[in-house]
């Protein structure tokens, strides 16, 4: 099966044993690809004595530590070929992931986004709010994952509305305009996790202000949640919070990173995380890198098909999560169905919303 196979097909309709074969033979023929284009990597692979005969499964294929993508400039094409360079969250004096995207790799993401989220919301375009600034767009060379995401998003809608100005202000005015102009559409939001909390919702808090976005808005949002703890607010005071000052039908939290950009693991109706067609996520028992059985807590790893143009295909995160069941939500997606548990501790502040909310505490 190939890339085009695979968006032929709903996002989530292989089981879980079917995509294990699919998976496997497709990351066997990117291992080896990486491995002739990346000397950096080959030369890993050599020091594991990995030969790709031996990868029976997906734990078989040998993974890299995230990080490593903050010490090297890791890329399978030449760098003519080269693109954009994607770069992680990162605060001041730590380093940050450089991610090289060729052509192909770059359209790719984009397909698989487009793929996993209109599942959700339907092939429509509709009205989109992004619950950010639009100065966050400012280098299309070389940017962060906060503006590929609001950049990725934007594909979904149309009349496209900044809620924040370039202060990080909340436009309220902007904000009553796009309702007043969509009364009765479908409605799209999108944003990163504290950013939304902290710009959007305390501000409306703060000035006794509620939204009706008519129960017909749904809201995406992506990034880290540690501050949110530290302040008691989990996935369901969120998701109640901004229905009841918003009035939006449905709160989409999902997981992704710069380092697999476009392998987004998105919940579900039941507060369930899935890994789609074009990925996977493993747990891995941080004392000996075993595989975790279904319902341990260990590391992440995830797996995706994407990466193209650096070896980026199976990478080890910081983050803790434990897988919850397979094949048998009851929303009816197929494959593995998992929940993030937090970073690791002594990890470095990494998500793009935590990015951003380190850098205030510290000005």
């Amino acid at each position: 099966m190939d890339m085009e196979q695979l968006l032929g097909m709903p996002p989530y309709a292989l089981s879980q044993a079917e995509k294990e074969s699919v998976l496997t033979e497709m990351l066997r023929e990117l291992t080896e690809k990486h491995r002739q284009g990346c000397l950096e990597y080959g030369r890993i692979l050599d020091t594991l004595g990995y030969a790709s005969a031996s990868a029976q499964g997906l734990a078989d294929i040998p993974f890299l530590p995230v990080r490593l993508f903050k010490e090297y400039y890791l890329h399978s094409v030449p760098k003519e070929n080269i693109v954009t360079t994607m770069t992680s969250s990162g605060t001041s004096g730590q380093q940050v992931s450089r991610i090289a995207l060729d052509a192909e790799t770059s359209k790719n993401q984009k397909k698989v986004l487009h793929h996993i989220i209109a599942s959700y919301i339907g092939e429509k375009r509709v009205p989109l709010l992004i619950l950010d600034s639009k100065a966050t767009l400012r280098d299309r060379k070389s940017f962060g994952a906060r503006g590929a995401g609001i950049l990725g998003f934007s594909i979904f809608g149309r009349d496209v509305t900044y809620a924040l100005d370039g202060d990080m202000q909340l436009d309220l005015q902007a904000v009553q305009t796009f309702l007043e102009k969509h009364r009765g559409e479908p409605k799209l939001l999108f944003g990163y996790t504290f950013m939304i909390w902290q710009y959007f919702y305390m501000e409306l808090q703060r000035q006794g202000v509620s939204l009706d976005f008519e129960d017909n808005a749904k809201l995406f949002h992506i990034g880290g949640w540690k501050k949110l703890k530290e302040l008691a607010v989990d996935d369901a005071t969120y998701q109640r919070s901004m229905k009841e000052r918003c009035r939006i039908s449905s709160v989409h939290n999902y997981y992704g990173m710069a380092e697999q950009l476009g392998s987004v693991y998105v919940t579900c109706e039941h507060g369930h995380m899935h890994a789609s067609n074009f990925s996977e996520v493993l747990i891995r028992n941080p004392l000996d890198w075993s595989l975790q059985p279904q319902g341990e807590r260990g590391l992440i790893e995830l797996v995706s098909v994407l990466p193209g143009s650096y070896p980026g295909h199976a990478i080890l995160t910081e983050d803790e999560g434990v897988i919850l069941g397979e094949d048998d939500c009851p929303c009816g997606r197929k494959g593995r169905y998992f929940q993030i548990l937090g970073r690791v501790k002594q990890a470095e502040l990494r998500g793009c919303s935590d990015t951003y909310a380190d850098k205030l505490e510290r000005h």
